[in-house]
């Protein structure tokens, strides 16, 4: 199946214009299940909102009642202190959405081959200031081509010096390319340390939620895998991008719980989107039903090598 998987893609390889990006539609799309800067700013700034108000409402109320200046002085500090706090965290959240707005521009302008190297070297530099949204990017555009490589620039976030939700991120896409290379033992040990309670944004809580669910369908806990994407309806608009990744999962779960027809349901719902989808399913350590079934849907869309019909039909 790995000898097949190799010919499907050196065929769709051949098949592509020589002046136009890589058409990998197995892959992410640069930019899928990145969070919404703007959005996560607004959400922080109501919650930050809560304890502000609160604070100057509750100390405020209490100090006009008191006689003491110096109490007066320590219940007007107390919010005053947590106004700064959340300030310079608002801040810094401006910070971080103007930069990941300077990288979403860059993965916005590319369309070739060309495009994408020239970004990676744009996003190179800011990568070794030690960026997570510049390196989240730079491994995206490098996925591409090389998943090892890809793999080598994620590994460059310390887990233990970012904030939990970054490492979760950083985690996710590390276990999803351990994924795309049949490594599911590695998969699975970094989804294990994923909590998605920490993340509200939709599109990185159902990315994150579809590659554990996966990790965990592969190493043997289809069930948990079910129950997390059952939190997810892959038909809704803003799930888009990441159909092909859930529906994915979910085939990987109905077919580790023997469940055929809503494996093959979302074959052929990946099918709808685009055949070349299957090809992930020709790799190593793949479940054998999973692998025929993708193989036979494969074979009737016409996307696979000629060469490799013939010799199924030996």
């Amino acid at each position: 199946m790995a000898k097949e998987a190799r010919k499907l893609q050196r065929a769709q390889a051949r098949a592509t214009d020589s002046g136009s990006a890589p058409d990998k539609p197995s892959l992410p799309k640069p930019g899928a299940g990145m969070p919404d800067a703007s959005a996560q700013v607004r959400q922080l700034l109501g919650r930050l909102a809560i304890p502000v108000v609160g604070g100057w409402v509750i100390c405020g109320s209490i100090a006009a009642f008191v006689y003491s200046s110096t109490w007066r002085w320590i219940l007007l500090g107390i919010p005053t202190v947590i106004t700064l706090l959340c300030v310079g965290l608002l801040v810094f959240a401006l910070n971080q959405a103007k930069k990941a707005r300077g990288v979403a521009s860059i993965l916005g302008k590319v369309e070739t081959d060309d495009d994408r190297k020239a970004a990676i070297a744009e996003l190179e530099l800011a990568s070794k200031k030690k960026d997570p949204a510049a390196i989240f990017a730079k491994a995206q555009l490098e996925l591409q081509s090389d998943p090892k490589q890809a793999l080598a620039t994620l590994e460059r976030i310390d887990l233990t010096k970012v904030m939990a939700p970054v490492a979760d991120e950083a985690r996710g896409q590390r276990a999803l390319i351990h994924l795309m290379l049949g490594d599911v033992s590695e998969a699975r040990t970094l989804v294990s340390n994923i909590d998605l309670k920490r993340h509200q944004e939709p599109r990185t809580r159902a990315m994150l939620a579809s590659v554990s669910a996966e990790a965990w369908a592969r190493g043997g806990d289809a069930k948990k895998a079910l129950e997390t994407l059952g939190l997810f309806d892959p038909e809704d608009d803003i799930y888009e991008q990441l159909r092909p990744q859930l529906y994915r999962a979910y085939a990987f779960a109905y077919a580790n719980t023997n469940d055929i027809n809503g494996m093959k349901r979302m074959l052929k719902k990946l099918v709808a989107i685009d055949a070349r989808l299957l090809g992930g399913f020709l790799t190593k350590r793949t479940h054998p039903l999973l692998q025929r079934e993708a193989k036979k849907l494969l074979e009737q869309s016409g996307q696979v090598p000629r060469k490799m019909m013939v010799q199924r039909g030996r």
